[in-house]
């Protein structure tokens, strides 16, 4: 618990406006190449959501509630229901995303950066999650011997990366932003039709995802180191096999 609440700590004081940004911190894609935009603001009003889930999940964890909810899923799924398309669905924001790039959808930030807030935020939210999951020790709910339930990995991955698809492209392709989220959504919903997680291991999974996203971009004026700003003709994006994965990398000269 102590991770979460750091997190929430940091993330209540870091309430970044508009006088923080100038148009010289904007970075542009590369394939296209784009115009620049203002930077939107990273308000505390978008991280009521998140600390709802990570408040209702604390709150719903272990209650008969949800030991009832989830007996009742499993029973309409079926006992030898599993459906393992949430190994990918949290990944699919990714692909979105440099996929948007790619088709020259006007981002608020160059590839680097993404990529660099992308991991930043994966490691953040990944790293919390497991030190959860190691401190709370609660059972899964197929396997109560399992002890690494709480929160629920797969879905702080998926919401982390749908919220970086978020940030990228909230201002230019509203409906791109969301769609992340019917992912991340599906991701969780599969965890607990699967019978991996309970809704709070979700829940807070989300929450932390997408706090640890909030945090990124709002230290983002801090991080701004990017090697390939002035360089033209890179073109990146990522590469998915049935056992492998990884990215693409090109220069035209």
């Amino acid at each position: 618990m102590r991770v979460i609440l750091c997190l929430l700590m940091i993330c209540m004081c870091f309430n970044n406006t508009n006088a923080q940004y100038n148009k010289d911190l904007i970075k542009e894609v590369n394939f296209p190449k784009l115009g620049k935009k203002e930077i939107r603001t990273n308000t505390l009003t978008e991280r009521i959501v998140p600390l709802a889930m990570i408040a209702g999940g604390i709150l719903l964890s272990k209650t008969d509630f949800e030991k009832s909810l989830q007996k009742d899923l499993r029973n309409s799924m079926g006992d030898d229901f599993y459906f393992k398309m949430d190994d990918y669905t949290r990944y699919a924001p990714i692909v979105q995303m440099y996929s948007a790039d790619l088709f020259g959808v006007q981002s608020r930030n160059h590839w680097f950066d993404q990529t660099k807030n992308l991991a930043l935020s994966a490691i953040i939210a990944n790293t919390a999650s497991t030190v959860l999951k190691k401190e709370v020790g609660k059972g899964r709910p197929g396997n109560p011997n399992e002890k690494n339930s709480f929160p629920s990995g797969h879905t702080t991955t998926a919401f982390a990366t749908a919220s970086v698809l978020y940030e990228e492209f909230i201002d230019t392709s509203p409906l791109l932003a969301y769609s992340g989220y019917i992912f991340a959504a599906t991701t969780g919903g599969l965890r607990m039709l699967n019978n991996k997680h309970y809704l709070s291991d979700v829940l807070v999974g989300a929450g932390i995802g997408i706090l640890s996203t909030k945090l990124v971009y709002a230290l983002e004026e801090y991080i701004s180191w990017n090697p390939f700003k002035k360089t033209e003709g890179l073109a990146f994006a990522p590469q998915f096999g049935e056992d492998h994965f990884g990215f693409y990398l090109s220069q035209t000269f």
